[in-house]
């Protein structure tokens, strides 16, 4: 693209400014869009009378053209999940706890300006819509923008929440800058938020509106949001910070002995000699690192915290799991995950456990142990007040599980490896394919406990919405090689186009989408 294409006179990414007219500048984008559909080169533009495109909606166009996006809109953007798992997603996403700071700070230009205030994951999945019933049911209606649906350039075509994503950057979209024909009617500001620990993006935040709403300062009110949501994270991962510090800077001994805390994502919080500055991502069980000019440090992994001890290599680095207390914790591992019955080994022993230890045993990892009786009875039974089993089977538990728990609570202080902590980490760490390699089916299959049955449902939909949106091959291939996956028509179209041509794979993969497609009763294209 050349660089004669910037505009100059204001900044790239504002689609409007106080001097715009709308619908001249709408006929206008019309008119460049259709020659670019038409194959005219964008640099041909100003040659027509139309005005020049923005560098980074010409960008964006280049991009949805390339991925095959449909500039008619005979394919709306596409459906990940259901209403309900999207807002499943969304209550345990980490931009869900400043949803009312985001509303705050948008709200007034919301109802001023009658826009939807929406949020997106970092895959450009939409989680979040707030707003006006009617624009909402329109919006739905004219190009399925619902929770669930896929809004990146690659699922979407230009949008600002797809192309903030894309280019990392806050972008407003008007009118026909967008690239498919049913999302011209609209305009949008979005500005993406990243995690203040790892630097990842965690997802965008847009105001979406109809065309002749379009504002010079939506694009700064979403930026302006974006940053105070960024800055509150900020202050949460320190008042935690000042939290580990507090219970875990004994497990560096003395001064001397060099030693400093370190987050898995390798920010130091606790650092007595000053000895480390950038350590990286550290690995789940810790283990030899090599930093800057080669110095070689271990890590050690703090017992139930995401934490870990750093320090030089030697003979005082064990390489063992620390632990605040001096005793040493027996080990409980378990499978969870895929067939029936769940599988326990204690202290090294396989341990044989009644289907309603198991279904305790996972709500208490799932809760970390902070959790109640009258809360446990609704989680198993579906509804409180029956505080006497609970105790009942609790108590069976100690006498299978002896000093595996707090006194007089439920909190498990043994050292548990389980399947879904470590599916569930990974998912949390953006490790799709690792995540799908340690899935080998639902949680519990045959429970039906209340509180079993909703992380199942959870788990499952979050790990195929992460698989459908890694475009990983071997994700994909995990995924619809479990009981979850293997009849996932959207799975095994999405492994097809990712597998490379000379993959034995691939065979199969075709025909079993040809065998699913035909079963759906969606026979056009066989």
């Amino acid at each position: 693209m050349e660089e004669s294409r910037r505009p100059t006179a204001r900044n790239a990414w504002i689609a409007v400014d106080a001097a715009t007219v709308p619908a001249k500048l709408a006929r206008e984008l019309r008119d460049a869009w259709e020659g670019f559909v038409d194959g005219r080169a964008l640099d041909a533009a100003e040659d027509s009378g139309t005005p020049p495109i923005r560098l980074p909606i010409a960008e964006s166009w280049l991009r949805s053209r390339d991925a095959g996006v449909d500039p008619h809109g005979r394919q709306s953007a596409p459906s990940m999940m259901e209403l309900t798992g999207a807002r499943a997603l969304w209550d345990s996403h980490p931009l869900a706890i400043a949803a009312p700071l985001i509303e705050e700070c948008m709200a007034v230009a919301s109802v001023d300006a009658d826009h939807l205030m929406v949020i997106s994951d970092a895959s450009g999945m939409l989680l979040s819509i707030r707003g006006d019933v009617t624009l909402r049911s329109r919006a739905a209606d004219e190009m399925n923008f619902v929770e669930g649906a896929l809004w990146s350039e690659s699922g979407a075509g230009t949008n600002a929440v797809g192309t903030a994503l894309a280019a990392e950057h806050a972008v407003q979209v008007f009118a026909a800058e967008h690239f498919t024909e049913p999302v011209q009617r609209w305009t949008c500001a979005a500005a993406p938020i990243n995690d203040p620990d790892t630097g990842s993006l965690l997802g965008v935040i847009d105001l979406t509106g109809d065309m002749n709403s379009v504002h010079p300062h939506s694009l700064s009110v979403v930026v302006a949001t974006a940053r105070a949501v960024e800055q509150l994270l900020s202050a949460r991962m320190h008042e935690t910070d000042e939290r580990l510090r507090a219970r875990y800077a004994a497990l560096l001994g003395p001064e001397s002995a060099g030693a400093a805390l370190v987050t898995a994502s390798g920010r130091v919080i606790l650092d007595p000699r000053g000895m480390l500055t950038d350590v990286g991502v550290i690995p789940r069980t810790g283990g030899p690192l090599v930093v800057g000019s080669g110095t070689e440090l271990v890590a050690e992994p703090v017992q139930d915290a995401d934490l870990f001890v750093v320090r030089r290599s030697g003979p005082s680095a064990r390489g063992v799991l620390l632990t605040s207390e001096p005793a040493v914790r027996p080990h409980l591992r378990l499978r969870l995950l895929g067939g029936e019955p769940a599988e326990a080994v204690f202290a090294g022993a396989p341990l044989h456990m009644r289907p309603r230890h198991a279904e305790l045993l996972t709500l208490l990892v799932l809760h970390r142990g902070r959790i109640g009786t009258d809360a446990l009875s609704t989680e198993l039974y579906g509804e409180p007040g029956h505080g006497g089993s609970i105790r009942v089977e609790m108590s069976r538990l100690r006498k299978l599980l002896p000093h595996a728990f707090e006194p007089g609570g439920y909190a498990l202080t043994c050292e548990v490896d389980a399947d879904l902590k470590r599916v569930r980490a990974a998912l949390g760490r953006g490790a799709v394919a690792e995540a799908a390699a340690a899935y080998p089916g639902s949680l519990l299959p045959a429970s039906t406990a209340p509180g079993i049955v909703r992380a199942r449902e959870e788990l499952d939909r979050w790990l195929r919405q992460a698989v459908l949106t890694s475009e990983d091959a071997e994700a994909l291939w995990s995924w619809v090689s479990t009981p979850a996956g293997e009849a996932d028509l959207l799975a095994w179209q999405r492994l097809l186009g990712a597998l490379e041509y000379t993959d034995a794979r691939r065979s199969l993969a075709v025909a079993r989408t040809h065998a699913l497609r035909r079963a759906a009763g969606d026979v056009a294209d066989l």
